[in-house]
């Protein structure tokens, strides 16, 4: 893939309103070693965007990312919320939870279907507000979930096989594991923006007696 094609790719991750303030974030940031190879795609606010799995930039120089507007900082997080190394996704995790925009959603969605369990803590912190009814937060992540079911429902199953696969020891009861609960507040909040309740593809009951890992979906790249 070469660089303009992997430039394609990033861009293709947001909204296409967003294509000037994406090219500009692009300009700043490092090649990447390898280049991205694979991405999913999911509906935001009506329009399909395709987000890359992993990216394998280095990450660009503070005085260079003080160059940019606050729009496309936030791209910049969303982008590296998506890197190799999961001390880098976290950091800049934390700087996206706390945005309005909807198309930050499938960034920290992903991360809910993943297997570091820090950053599942630091988006139950991120997005605490996703709990309260009418709250901002629940309008936004409930409208991301309900235009996306299959893709949540891939994402419940990958939830429970990182949690028997790697967690179970410190979580002998899934309902107790930091990516249940968020799955929990995420299905209320798109039975909200419904109205119906809403579907559950993770198990109920589940303890450490399971075998090591559950016949589900296979765990995103990594």
């Amino acid at each position: 893939m070469t660089n303009a094609e992997a430039n394609a790719a990033l861009a293709g991750a947001f909204p296409s309103r967003l294509a000037h303030d994406v090219r500009t974030v692009l300009t700043v940031m490092p090649g990447a070693r390898p280049p991205i190879t694979s991405t999913f795609s999911v509906d935001v606010s009506g329009e399909v965007v395709s987000v890359p799995y992993r990216i394998y930039h280095d990450e660009p120089l503070a005085d260079t990312e003080c160059l940019l507007t606050a729009t496309q900082r936030l791209v910049l997080h969303c982008l590296y919320s998506r890197h190799s190394d999961g001390r880098v996704r976290q950091r800049h995790l934390e700087q996206i939870t706390g945005s309005g925009e909807p198309w930050m959603a499938p960034f920290v969605v992903q991360l809910v279907g993943e297997y570091v369990v820090e950053i599942l803590e630091a988006i139950q912190m991120g997005i605490s507000d996703v709990a309260a009814p009418g709250s901002a937060q629940r309008l936004l992540f409930g409208d991301f979930v309900a235009r996306n079911a299959s893709y949540f429902a891939r994402t419940e199953r990958r939830v429970v096989s990182y949690w028997s696969c790697y967690h179970r020891h410190q979580y002998p009861t899934f309902g107790t594991y930091p990516g249940c609960l968020l799955l929990d507040i995420l299905r209320a909040a798109a039975a909200d923006r419904t109205g119906r309740r809403w579907p559950r593809h993770t198990p109920r009951g589940l303890t450490s007696t399971l075998s090591p890992c559950l016949p589900t979906l296979p765990p995103s790249p990594p």
